[in-house]
């Protein structure tokens, strides 16, 4: 605290030197008391213009950060709506499926088959697809062995089963799939 006095009187008495040279100056150049007055009214134009650019930086600061939460906040707002005509689907399925009798079973499995292919349809749409596994040679950046099987049937370190689906994302892996990879048998000779 003493050293905030004592610095705040410093700069006072620097201030105050610095007043008195510029006085001084003025006074042995020449320069008349409308000219420094001009010169105060040009600096004080200056300092307000400064301050209302400032406000509305700091306005403008606001106003992004705000934009940027709501854009934040809602980005998935279409994905969402696209959703709920699945759910919809997805609840007169259920709603059929109460009646109990073999054709609302039938009834039930085929509106269960055209709600996935309308959310695949749907997920789709906003860049999720599946990563194609079986039958394919193993990759570890698109698979995840679960385990080895050894089989005469497939080449070597390919997917012959598929435990779970993955995804990709725009491009990136959101999922790997889980898969399981073939060995070649060892044909035992005897």
């Amino acid at each position: 605290m003493v050293e905030r006095k004592e610095q705040s009187v410093e700069s006072a008495e620097i201030n105050a030197d610095k007043h008195e040279d510029i006085s001084e100056s003025i006074e042995s150049e020449g320069i008349t008391a409308e000219q420094v007055e001009s010169v105060k009214s040009e600096l004080e134009e200056m300092k307000d213009k400064y301050l209302r650019l400032y406000a509305e930086f700091e306005n403008y600061k606001k106003k992004t950060a705000k934009e940027k939460e709501d854009l934040i906040k809602y980005a998935n707002e279409s994905l969402i709506y696209e959703l709920l005509s699945i759910i919809d689907n997805l609840e007169m399925a259920l709603k059929h499926s109460a009646e109990g009798n073999s054709e609302a079973l039938h009834a039930l499995v085929k509106g269960v088959e055209n709600t996935l292919r309308e959310l695949n349809r749907t997920l789709d749409k906003f860049g999720l697809t599946s990563i194609e596994a079986l039958g394919r040679a193993f990759d570890p950046a698109y698979h995840h062995a679960m385990s080895r099987v050894e089989t005469a049937d497939a080449q070597d370190n390919t997917v012959v089963e598929e435990f779970r689906k993955g995804y990709l994302y725009k491009g990136k892996v959101l999922r790997p799939s889980l898969v399981a990879v073939s060995k070649r048998a060892v044909k035992s000779e005897q």
